[in-house]
């Protein structure tokens, strides 16, 4: 019997082959990432840019209304004069822990209280 020779494969043949067979990514394929990362990026840019201008306007409307809650914490913060600790302002207002510390800490940040020592606050 005679040995027939096939088709030789080429070099560039097999690169190709192994590429695939082991999923190691192509010039093209890292170029077709980065543009859909590109693309991403820029969308995540307009969104936060959005929700930052939206998120300003909001901000300003909270200022001015004030909210229920926050202005009784600062009338109870306000009408002493030695200042208050977080269990004084519970007793009086019977909120939370966490929305206390959350409203003190929105006050802190308007500077409508100071804080006088660890844990009482004062009218600004």
């Amino acid at each position: 019997m005679i040995k027939r020779r096939g088709k030789s494969v080429s070099f560039d043949a097999m690169v190709k082959f192994f590429m695939q067979a082991y999923h190691i990514p192509t010039k093209h394929d890292v170029e077709k990432l980065l543009k859909g990362m590109e693309r991403i990026e820029g969308q995540i840019k307009a969104l936060t840019n959005q929700i930052s201008s939206g998120s300003r306007k909001k901000r300003v409307i909270r200022e001015k209304s004030g909210g229920n809650a926050t202005d009784r914490v600062l009338e109870v913060i306000r009408r002493q004069k030695d200042g208050i600790d977080i269990a004084g302002i519970h007793a009086q207002t019977g909120f939370d822990d966490k929305k206390l510390r959350n409203i003190i800490f929105r006050l802190n940040k308007l500077e409508k209280i100071k804080r006088k020592g660890r844990g009482i606050y004062i009218g600004a």
